[in-house]
């Protein structure tokens, strides 16, 4: 069904939509190429602020010549009226001869109908190439649309014994500046970052993007502190900005607390508690509610576990740096309480491993995992 000249096109609107991921968000990053008799008539990804999906901005680029190209796209035309009218009908108008789509649109409202417009339009349909490649572009999408909740990705940069800190305040830093550019990456792509309260009285991040990218959609900055310790002058709202920073809290804090950091510039959101353990999934809801599509966990050790322990994570990166730490004071990755026994601990499975810099990048994916892509989930 598919040639070499199909991977070759396929590839160059993967990478399109590889460039732009997370910029479409909280829609899909997709690429589109039109081609015909060897030619690229013309090119698009989609970019949220600029409405047009890839198919609209490849078809303005091929000015009127699409007629009897093929249309390579990494996700399946939408077929249903949203922000903009249905691609499967632009294309169908532009009389397209064929359309090779990488992988079908997982949305419940299109899934399988733009093929089928198409097809019924007397136009030839080839899905399926490089499909799980297309899948990475989308995972966070694909979470988002079928559960309504974001994807959870966390990232620990630790040593070669499993640690995080020393326990003391000088010498915290364990990565590479590769492993730190890399944490960037992951920035880039997510809608929102959280860690504990704990790290903010510890480290005072700024908790920013600072890729050399230009993020089009603001970094969501994301607090869990049950008991609203974090200080209204920590650094996290010195650089506010366009950057909102949302400070879960439990029910029943005091008033005066609250209106301390509101004036700081942050936004604070009591939810349900256990006790001072934050109902997580009243967080990732309210956190849906924005349109968050991707949200990177990036600690400390306690928050790592409360995702964990309660099968909330659906990828992790470890990040590996080539030394060891050791101290009974030193701070373990994942923290909390921990499994009785490795027979009741999740397994993992490794999807991917490659070097940043001296570091060791390791992509897992727990077994409950609710990504597409997922190694646990059927092929």
């Amino acid at each position: 069904m598919f040639d070499a000249l199909d991977r070759r096109y396929m590839r160059k609107a993967l990478a399109l939509a590889e460039k732009h991921a997370g910029q479409a968000s909280p829609n899909p990053s997709v690429g589109c190429i039109l081609v015909r008799d060897g030619k690229i008539l013309g090119q698009g990804w989609h970019e949220y602020e600029g409405r047009d999906h890839a198919e609209v901005r490849a078809l303005k680029a091929a000015s009127g010549m699409a007629r009897g190209a093929t249309a390579y796209v990494t996700l399946e035309p939408c077929s249903h009226t949203g922000r903009t009218p249905p691609c499967a009908d632009l294309l169908i108008r532009e009389r397209v001869r064929r359309v090779v789509v990488a992988r079908v649109d997982p949305n419940p409202l299109v899934s399988g109908r733009g093929v089928e417009k198409l097809r019924c339009a007397g136009i030839r349909v080839d899905v399926g190439l490089m499909q799980e490649r297309a899948g990475e572009v989308i995972e966070s999408f694909a979470c988002r649309i079928t559960t309504g909740l974001p994807l959870v990705v966390s990232k620990a940069g630790m040593s070669l014994d499993g640690k995080i800190g020393t326990g003391k305040r000088r010498g915290r830093r364990i990565s590479s500046p590769e492993g730190m550019e890399f944490g960037q990456r992951l920035r880039l792509r997510a809608d929102a970052v959280l860690l504990g309260v704990g790290t903010v009285l510890s480290d005072n991040p700024r908790l920013t993007y600072r890729g050399p990218e230009i993020k089009s959609r603001p970094l969501l900055r994301v607090i869990l502190d049950s008991d609203l310790r974090t200080p209204p002058h920590a650094r996290i709202f010195q650089s506010a900005g366009n950057s909102p920073v949302l400070i879960f809290c439990r029910k029943g804090i005091e008033t005066a607390r609250r209106k301390k950091l509101e004036a700081g510039g942050g936004e604070v959101i009591p939810v349900s508690a256990a006790g001072r353990v934050l109902d997580l999934e009243a967080v990732l809801e309210e956190l849906a509610k924005r349109d968050v599509l991707e949200l990177l966990v990036e600690g400390g050790s306690r928050v790592h576990w409360s995702f964990i322990s309660r099968r909330m994570v659906d990828c992790f990166y470890f990040l590996v740096a080539p030394v060891v730490l050791g101290g009974e004071d030193a701070i373990p990755s994942v923290g909390g309480k921990g499994y009785a026994s490795a027979a009741s601990a999740p397994k993992f499975k490794i999807r991917k491993s490659f070097n940043a810099g001296p570091d060791l990048v390791l992509q897992g994916y727990p077994c409950y995992s609710r990504s597409i892509i997922s190694p646990w989930q059927p092929q």
